[in-house]
């Protein structure tokens, strides 16, 4: 088994494609890569680094891969772990929740122990709230495959490299 794994929960496909562009920028024979509806929640603790990709529903709610497994979450301790972040969403539509679901998963992480990287600047993005912001800085990853996709690659290939010294 390898010691990372990138798990998302997708519902259009954005997020599983994310997440297949960042292990492809990792190394895909170096990492796990999971739809979180198809693994049971107790497997994420096998790792020591998880991937966690989300999109964002609604009124900033977790997708139904996430909100089936984050009561799972609360038996586990990921202390030791490190958790990275990414999130999609629209932020000109849903500006006012924008990736709030990645905050919502990393607040959930943070309070079982994980210890996070992959901070992410907050510049070049229209968005009016976001749950993901701490000291003006996304937790992790935000994309917007809806006005965005074009720096969909460069970003991912960005935040990977300002990832991977914490790999194992």
């Amino acid at each position: 088994m390898n010691k990372t794994a990138v798990v998302w929960a997708s519902q259009t496909g954005n997020t599983k494609e994310a997440a297949e562009l960042i292990a492809e920028q990792i190394g895909r024979e170096r990492i796990d890569l999971f739809d979180v509806a198809d693994i049971p929640a107790c497997r994420l603790s096998e790792y020591d680094m998880l991937i966690i990709g989300t999109s964002t529903w609604g009124a900033g709610e977790l997708p139904h891969g996430w909100r089936q497994a984050v009561g799972a979450l609360d038996k586990l301790d990921f202390t030791g772990k490190t958790v990275a972040f990414f999130g999609l969403g629209d932020q000109l539509v849903y500006g006012d929740w924008y990736v709030d679901a990645m905050g919502i998963l990393h607040d959930r992480f943070v309070s079982l122990g994980a210890k996070v990287v992959g901070a992410w600047p907050n510049d070049t993005y229209e968005f009016s709230s976001s749950r993901a912001l701490r000291d003006g800085m996304f937790v992790g990853l935000a994309l917007d495959a809806d006005n965005q996709e074009h720096l969909t690659r460069e970003r991912i290939r960005r935040w990977v490299c300002s990832i991977r010294p914490c790999l194992p």
